[in-house]
């Protein structure tokens, strides 16, 4: 399939990166205004990877069309990645105990209704959609840029609704059938990157999928499956790999990727953890083919009142 997103010759370029937000009051108040600092910098997108609401609020219509709203006059092409606090977790009383099944179905149908990115100068984006087989993940996104591939995964925080909400029991039939999309769309990820010769992937995810169990042999159950098979294309790829997420609220940029066998570090794989409520800010990102780095990272914090 082709890609007809940004140009597709190797041109440096900048983007953004943010998530974890408005949590509050004054995140909601203020969220307009960052993205109008994002807009400033001329970047060719901005994404935000998940958790557009906290994880104790309503999951409302009218919260999540709020942001919707919000994320649609963004001058910059936008590119959301779902997050545990607006589907998984909203059965919690708190959060007005809805079905999460239910509010999964609405962001597909409110926030990805076509291919294109979200903002006032949208591109297109090849959605997972497109496959009969895989005809439900519209979330699940892949665009190039930069002499890079770029995708977007439904992996959300609360263990990748391993249990369906429940405390054990899983996995549960929603769990199955969304792994088996991602690994698919991972897997031809890693193919096109490598077939065309691409110096770097980043793979965009809300969950923190903690690499310290992992590494220590026990990884979490919901990232188990996930984790391995990250490791195994990463280790098969020439270029660079990148992780983004959020979940955790705490920024960092490091390789907590190791080999099982030698406990070596997985030099070619990088994470970066956008920061998330209370801190408040984005990552101004770039990426160039012709870095052997590839991908750089900039943190851009708020200061607040």
């Amino acid at each position: 399939a082709s890609l007809l997103a940004l140009p597709l010759h190797a041109e440096p370029l900048a983007f953004g990166l943010f998530g974890d937000t408005p949590y509050n009051h004054w995140e909601r108040e203020n969220l307009p205004d960052l993205i109008a600092e994002m807009d400033h910098e001329k970047l060719a997108f901005t994404v935000h990877d998940g958790d557009i609401k906290s994880g104790s609020s309503v999951c409302s219509d009218e919260a999540l069309k709020d942001i919707l709203e919000v994320f649609r006059q963004s001058a910059t092409p936008l590119i959301y990645v779902p997050g545990d606090n607006e589907w998984t977790d909203c059965h919690r009383i708190s959060n007005g105990s809805y079905d999460p099944l239910e509010r999964l179905e609405k962001l597909r149908e409110w926030y990805f209704p076509d291919d294109m990115t979200l903002g006032r100068r949208p591109f297109k984006l090849e959605r997972q959609s497109a496959d009969p087989t895989f005809a439900r993940y519209r979330e699940n996104v892949r665009w190039k840029a930069g002499g890079a591939l770029f995708v977007g995964l439904n992996i959300p925080g609360s263990d990748n609704n391993f249990n369906g909400g429940k405390r054990s029991g899983g996995p549960v039939a929603e769990f199955t059938g969304r792994s088996a999309a991602n690994r698919a769309w991972l897997a031809q990820a890693f193919a096109m990157a490598r077939t065309g010769k691409l110096a770097g992937i980043m793979i965009v995810i809300q969950a923190n999928p903690d690499f310290e169990a992992a590494n220590a042999g026990e990884p979490k159950p919901g990232y188990r499956d996930f984790l391995s098979q990250l490791r195994e294309e990463t280790q098969a790829y020439a270029g660079q790999v990148v992780l983004v997420h959020g979940d955790t609220h705490r920024h960092r940029i490091d390789q907590p990727m190791e080999d099982p066998t030698t406990k070596a570090t997985v030099k070619n794989f990088t994470r970066v953890e956008t920061m998330g409520s209370p801190f408040f800010g984005w990552v101004r990102a770039t990426v160039d083919a012709a870095d052997p780095q590839v991908f750089r990272f900039a943190p851009r914090f708020w200061r607040k009142p």
